[in-house]
């Protein structure tokens, strides 16, 4: 390691963000060492490309086996990599699954928050070392109320959290800003809205919405259940988002910030852009848990030309339900609508998203034809393919 090079620590590297944010730090020079979970197999797909052989000279990213639930293990490996930065990106944060892990998830996405400052502080790298807590527009559980005079969600507004995960988050903020209060520490909270992009986590309902929607373009499943079709999302690209990470650890005084698109969508709009993407165009009838997604008409050249298919699927019909409501997917308490403020981010940080809904679908759809179309081809070949479900 050069002398003067930056050095980095990133709780859930093999995590979506995790792994745009290795990479980006990786580009500006960083050292940048991970911590994963232990598990018997693999699970580091995302972040493989980025491993090379560790008796290579010049190796500028390791990993380290390690869990938020550890204390002892995360005050090694802090100590043993004296880190400049730390990007606390670990957490259980699937938001229907914590109310059915409540505990699990204060201990990780809570307490574990509070491990990752008291090591620092425990090792005296208060001054050294800085540190990004990776907060969450669920905090603010979508309460018509709190927003902002212009209908927004911003760095003032009151949190109210609607889940098991948003009431841990909630605790990872406040200890946060605690310790930056209480010790000096450059320790700050970004309020991050929904990001998404091809590496999402396979349940979330936008991965979920463009795995289906390719599939079913593929004739791979024949419909997509879904929950509430009326939720709002301030949806933007992961890419995006971890660049606004590291500006909020390069500024001069620690503060937290909400960054978000300031932009918001339906999950039914979401569904449409997704399957409009291989020519696929759809209408929704009925109401409540009855509402339906109909393929209403098939634009044949878009569809040959992004699933390599001369003809529809032969599951496709113009006319046929392509889209159901499951109630098992409603959340016991539901947030509608979410649309953050970036004011801030975009005038203290200057930063600015460089992707839109509709290329962030694009890429997210491209990338699922793609995954699905090599599926094809193994099952042509008399191969198994993997069948994952909820």
């Amino acid at each position: 390691m050069k002398t003067n090079q930056k050095v980095a620590l990133i709780t859930g590297v093999t995590g979506q963000d995790g792994s745009y944010l290795a990479e980006l730090l990786l580009e500006k020079g960083y050292m940048v060492h991970g911590i994963k979970r232990r598990a018997s197999s693999f699970n580091t797909q995302r972040i493989d490309h980025l491993y090379v052989d560790q008796h290579e000279n010049q190796v500028n990213f390791k990993m380290h086996y390690g869990d938020l639930t550890d204390s002892t293990n995360l005050i090694r490996i802090i100590q043993e990599t004296q880190p400049d930065e730390i990007y606390n990106l670990g957490a259980m944060s699937h938001v229907k699954v914590s109310f059915d892990s409540p505990e699990y998830v204060a201990n990780v996405d809570g307490i574990g928050t509070l491990r990752i400052l008291e090591a620092v502080r425990i090792l005296g790298l208060e001054k050294k070392t800085r540190i990004y807590q990776a907060s969450t527009s669920e905090l603010y559980g979508g309460m018509q109320e709190n927003k902002n005079a212009q209908g927004f969600y911003d760095e003032n507004s009151p949190f109210y959290p609607r889940s098991p995960y948003g009431a841990a988050k909630i605790y990872g903020f406040w200890i946060t800003k605690n310790y930056r209060e209480a010790y000096g520490m450059f320790a700050c909270n970004g309020i991050l809205f929904n990001h998404e992009s091809p590496r999402r986590g396979e349940t979330f309902v936008t991965r979920k919405i463009t795995r289906a929607a390719a599939q079913i373009a593929l004739g791979l499943q024949t419909d997509l259940f879904m929950g509430n079709l009326d939720a709002q999302r301030d949806w933007g690209h992961a890419k995006d988002y971890v660049e606004a990470m590291w500006r909020i650890l390069q500024q001069d005084i620690p503060e937290d910030y909400v960054i978000a698109t300031g932009v918001t969508t339906r999950v039914r709009d979401f569904i449409q852009m997704a399957f409009a993407q291989v020519g696929l165009h759809l209408r929704f009838e009925g109401q409540g848990i009855e509402e339906v997604g109909i393929l209403d008409e098939i634009d044949q050249v878009l569809y040959q030309s992004t699933t390599g298919n001369e003809n529809p699927a032969a599951n496709l019909k113009v006319n046929s339900i392509v889209v159901k409501i499951d109630p098992a997917y409603f959340r016991p308490t539901e947030v509608d609508l979410l649309i953050g403020d970036p004011t801030k981010s975009k005038t203290k940080l200057g930063w600015e998203p460089k992707y839109n809904l509709q290329s962030l679908v694009a890429e997210m759809m491209a990338e699922d034809v793609k995954l699905f179309q090599r599926d094809l081809h193994l099952a042509s070949g008399g191969h198994l393919t993997n069948r994952q479900a909820e």
